[in-house]
């Protein structure tokens, strides 16, 4: 790699309160646009849930502020124009994830992107993108489970101008929403979007009336380059040279019968640079759940582990994005090629923070990481209605968050910190259901000194014919736990038809038919546990066996806590329990994956239960 440092390293002429009341205005704006998008678009994907994320960059592209990176360099060179013909009022609009190398990584997600001009000048960008309801594609919410092609997974729409000079081409949002399914949530969600955008630009357009346009310029400059002296302080400081730390996870499967599907990182330091390294990781595979990783979104993540880690007052940023350097194999299921499918990424994009914190649990010395986490999948129920309207629900559901050091993990909780999940009150007004159970699944978090959270149930009755899609993983292996903490519980699905019968259904289906009254019963994965169990508070383990979070039979066996007959713990009974435990049990080891056969094994084991779904449903 070069050794030239970016342009915006060097001496800053700004004083230090000023560029405090910039960056923090940066700050609160990502937060207000993403404010703007929810409370104007309609989809409760988005209105509920807040699957969006913020942006805001320099005039060079280089993201100042924001969450998942930036790729603006990527969907200019793809677009029809240069920045030259950027003008005051532009919007470009795309969901390709091909033509912004993962910036989106499938095609409900939209993203808009606007430059913002001062007194004639090029000073930003600002960019939303948000999950939309449905695109098109052969099925509802286009996150088919067995698609082959991303031609299969709806409307692409390439980098364009959507606004231009302010005005909205309408015939081209026209268009894009007439090949969906639900038509007005696409427009009014991307004028939403459009808004997000708009207020970021409204708030630089402040800062630069209020310090002039040079020292906000520059402020953006200063920014970048004070997050890139904290990550050479925090990369010096905790991150060894010469030596190579090596991690592996798998995802189950991509819905076709093909798994386990290995993940495989090596992370290493040389000077002032750490390299991640993914060669090794499996081959792009058949289904969709191949992730697009982003190189840049991906030193993102790194960056954010770190600072949030050791140094959470730091912003993240593309200040330090020259000390890493990622290398994602071509063709691999990190970076597929086209046109391979990516609806369903989110269980390879877990998977690879699961990688990521593991590698760095072995490379930082005395950091006990988080174990795994459980799942975040996705349901669509979708049908016509018996007056004839067409209905269609997308939701994201949530596993168990890992336990920390020093606290538990929360249950049934997002890995997107401000993610929310969907009132059951609001899902019932809207659409043709009820929810008859949510709750937390007892055991299923990973035990430790320290418990991982556990899964929920949610148990879904249909109130007319429609088809339900998913996508879940963690059935087939476990979310391990750390440094003693054991693994968690896998996720599970239950279909009860009205006709008395049951059927177990795979973490991954499409289209599946079922009838009013039908009722499904989605559990999802717990994560996993960190530190000896034995160490846990039983005074803890006793509230939470009365919550029913934990049951006797657990506390006794994993825990060694024995409780008296009115509940509290019997200390004498406990002591001698845990002493009987730590006599008999072999050396807690680094990582509890759990009871894993071979992969050969495992892989058989797939391929024959996506055999066996197939027969009875084609």
């Amino acid at each position: 790699m070069s050794n030239t440092p970016p342009a915006f390293v060097g001496d800053h002429d700004i004083d230090q309160t000023t560029l405090d009341i910039i960056e923090s205005t940066l700050s609160n704006t990502r937060y207000e646009m993403d404010r703007v998008v929810e409370t104007t678009a309609i989809s409760p994907v988005i209105r509920e849930q807040s699957d969006q994320f913020p942006l805001i960059a320099d005039a060079a592209g280089r993201m100042v502020m924001g969450q998942f990176g930036s790729a603006i360099d990527t969907i200019l060179e793809n677009s029809p124009f240069e920045r030259e013909d950027l003008e005051d009022g532009d919007v470009i609009a795309t969901n390709d994830p091909y033509m912004c190398a993962g910036a989106v990584s499938h095609t409900p997600d939209m993203l808009l992107l606007r430059p913002i001009f001062y007194e004639g000048d090029l000073v930003g960008f600002s960019s939303q993108w948000g999950n939309l309801m449905d695109v098109g594609g052969k099925t509802p919410g286009s996150m088919p489970v067995q698609a082959r092609t991303i031609f299969e997974e709806g409307m692409r729409l390439p980098p364009v101008k959507l606004y231009k000079r302010g005005e909205i081409d309408s015939e081209l949002l026209e268009t894009f929403a007439h090949n969906t399914r639900l038509p007005d949530h696409a427009e009014a969600d991307i004028k939403a979007l459009a808004a997000g955008t708009k207020a970021a630009e409204t708030r630089v357009h402040e800062l630069c009336d209020r310090f002039g346009k040079e020292t906000y310029v520059e402020a953006c400059d200063a920014i970048l380059d004070r997050t890139r002296d904290g990550m050479i302080d925090l990369i010096n400081e905790f991150i060894p040279e010469g030596e190579r730390y090596t991690f592996e996870d798998y995802v189950d499967d991509d819905g076709m019968g093909n798994g386990p599907i290995k993940l495989h990182l090596e992370i290493y330091r040389e000077g002032d640079t750490v390299y991640l390294d993914w060669t090794g990781t499996d081959e792009q595979v058949p289904g969709t759940v191949n992730f697009l990783l982003n190189e840049k979104m991906f030193k993102m993540f790194t960056g954010v582990f770190l600072i949030m880690a050791f140094d959470p007052l730091l912003s993240f940023n593309d200040g330090y994005y020259d000390l890493f350097e990622v290398t994602l194999p071509k063709g691999s299921v990190v970076q597929p090629e086209f046109p391979a499918p990516l609806g369903n990424r989110l269980p390879m994009m877990a998977r690879q923070f699961d990688v990521l914190q593991a590698t760095f649990s072995k490379l930082i010395d005395g950091f006990s990481v988080a174990g795994s986490y459980g799942t975040s999948p996705n349901l669509v129920y979708a049908g016509t209605d018996s007056e004839g309207n067409d209905f269609q629900m997308l939701e994201i559901l949530y596993g168990g968050i890992p336990a920390r050091p020093g606290g538990d993990g929360l249950d049934g909780h997002s890995w997107w910190p401000l993610f929310r999940t969907v009132p059951a009150e609001y899902q019932e007004a809207y659409y043709p259901l009820s929810i008859d159970e949510y709750s937390t699944r007892t055991d299923t978090g990973g035990a430790g000194e320290f418990r991982g959270g556990h899964g929920i149930t949610k148990v879904y009755t249909f109130e007319e014919d429609g088809a339900i899609t998913f996508q879940d993983d963690r059935a087939h292996t476990y979310p391990w736990g750390v440094d003693g903490g054991s693994h968690a519980q896998t996720s599970e699905k239950l279909l009860l038809r009205t006709d008395g019968t049951e059927e177990e259904l795979p973490s991954k289906v499409e289209n599946v038919a079922v009838q009013a009254g039908d009722k499904l019963v989605f559990s999802t994965a717990g994560g996993g546990g960190l530190g000896d169990p034995l160490e846990r508070e039983p005074a803890v383990v006793a509230a939470e066996i009365e919550r029913g979070l934990i049951s006797e039979s657990a506390a006794h066996e994993e825990y060694g806590v024995v409780l008296g007959d009115d509940g509290t713990v019997d200390d004498a009974a406990t002591s001698e329990r845990r002493e009987e435990l730590r006599s008999t049990r072999d050396e807690p080891a680094a990582f509890d994956y759990g009871p894993l056969p071979d992969d050969e094994t495992l892989a058989a084991h797939i391929a024959d239960e996506r055999r066996a779904f197939n027969d009875r449903h084609n």
